[in-house]
C-alpha cells in the first residue's frame, strides 16, 4: 500500500471548499497537549475502540491492510490485540502526521484509491469541517469491498456543559459564544455513509452519563482527550465569575444527591462497505411476495377504515 494522496476521478475540487468551523491549528496544538495525558481519560476511546473490535469479531474475513485513522491511535491497536479478531487483521497503518488526524477531509488521504481493506476512524470526523468530504475519501481509499468503522461524538453530548456556558456567559456578558463544538445528530448516520457512497451503512448511538465530583473534572477530561473548544474564529476568553457561575448552575441543575454531577455522551457508530458486485442488494419496489399486513398478523384497513373519527 502505497501513502501517496487519493487523487480519484470523484475528488472534491479545491474551489468547492466548505465553511470553516473549526481551526485546524487549535485542534493540533489540543491534540499534542492532550497526548501526555490522555492515559488519565481514555476511557471514551477505549470504549469506541472496543465496540469497532466487537464488530470485526462478528465478522469472519481477513483485512490484510487496515489504516488506523483515529484521534488517537493506540486504544484500536490494543483492543484488538486481546480480540478474537487479531488473527484477521494485518498490518495497521496509522498516519504519523498529527495535522492529518487534527483536520479529517482538510487535504487528500495519504492513502492510494483502493489500496486498503479496512479503515477505523475513532473520535476523530466530528471535527471534520466537511464530514460527507470526509467520509467520501475515505471510500475512495478502500478496496472494493473494504470496510469502514467509524465512531464520533453525537449531538447529545455534553448537553448539560453546553447549557450551563451559555447561560452563565450570558447572564455575565450579556452574550454568549459556543464553547461546545455542535455535533452531528445521530439519527444522520446512515444517511451520511450513503452520501459518501458506502454500501450496506449502519448507524448505532451510544448514549450514556458519567459522573463527575464537579464540572472542573469533567473539563479535566476533556482537556485530557483533547477535546475543547477549537471553533474557528476568535475565542473570547471565560473569566472566574462566568466559570463560577456555571460550575453553581451545574450542581444546582444536573448534581445528584451525594454532591456528583452528570455529563452526558453520546457516541454514534459507523459501519460502510465499499461497493461490490457481490454484496446483498435491496429488492426491486413492488417485488415483495408477501404483504406487509400478513407479516405482522394484522388486518389491513382500507382508506375509509384507517381515517381518524
Amino acid at each position: 500500500m502505497s501513502l501517496s494522496p487519493s487523487s480519484g476521478p470523484d475528488a472534491v475540487p479545491p474551489t468547492t471548499a466548505p465553511p470553516r468551523i473549526f481551526d485546524a491549528g487549535r485542534r493540533e496544538a489540543r491534540l499534542a497537549r492532550s497526548e501526555r495525558r490522555l492515559t488519565q481519560a481514555d476511557f471514551l476511546h477505549v470504549r469506541a475502540a472496543e465496540n469497532a473490535v466487537g464488530s470485526l469479531e462478528a465478522i469472519l474475513r481477513d483485512f490484510p491492510v487496515a489504516v488506523d485513522l483515529s484521534a488517537h491511535p493506540g486504544p484500536f491497536a490494543r483492543a484488538l490485540a486481546s480480540s478474537e479478531a487479531a488473527d484477521r487483521v494485518g498490518r495497521i497503518v496509522a498516519p504519523t502526521s498529527r495535522a492529518e488526524r487534527a483536520a479529517p477531509g482538510r487535504d487528500a488521504l495519504p492513502l492510494e484509491d483502493e489500496t486498503t481493506d479496512l479503515i477505523v476512524s475513532l473520535l476523530n470526523l466530528h471535527w471534520a469541517n466537511d464530514l460527507p468530504g470526509a467520509l467520501a475519501q475515505i471510500r475512495r481509499a478502500l478496496k472494493p469491498d473494504g470496510l469502514f468503522l467509524g465512531a464520533l461524538f453525537g449531538a447529545g453530548a455534553l448537553k448539560e456543559l453546553r447549557a450551563v456556558l451559555t447561560e452563565a456567559e450570558l447572564a455575565e456578558r450579556g452574550g454568549a459564544q459556543a464553547r461546545v463544538s455542535p455535533f452531528a445528530d445521530g439519527y444522520d448516520g446512515a444517511a451520511l455513509l450513503q452520501r459518501a457512497g458506502f454500501a450496506l451503512p449502519v448507524s448505532d448511538v451510544d448514549r450514556f452519563v458519567v459522573r463527575y465530583p464537579d464540572m472542573f473534572a469533567l473539563v479535566r477530561d476533556l482537556r485530557a482527550m483533547g477535546e475543547t473548544n477549537v471553533l474557528h474564529g476568535p475565542i473570547r476568553s471565560l473569566n472566574r465569575a462566568i466559570v463560577s457561575r456555571a460550575a453553581h448552575l451545574y450542581a444546582e441543575r444536573y448534581g445528584d444527591a451525594d454532591g456528583r454531577i452528570s455529563a452526558t455522551f453520546e457516541i454514534i457508530h459507523l459501519a460502510g462497505w465499499k461497493p461490490h458486485e457481490s454484496q446483498q442488494k435491496p429488492l426491486p419496489r413492488g417485488s415483495a411476495k408477501v404483504r406487509l399486513a400478513d407479516a405482522l398478523g394484522v388486518k389491513e384497513l382500507t382508506g375509509e377504515e384507517g381515517d381518524p373519527a
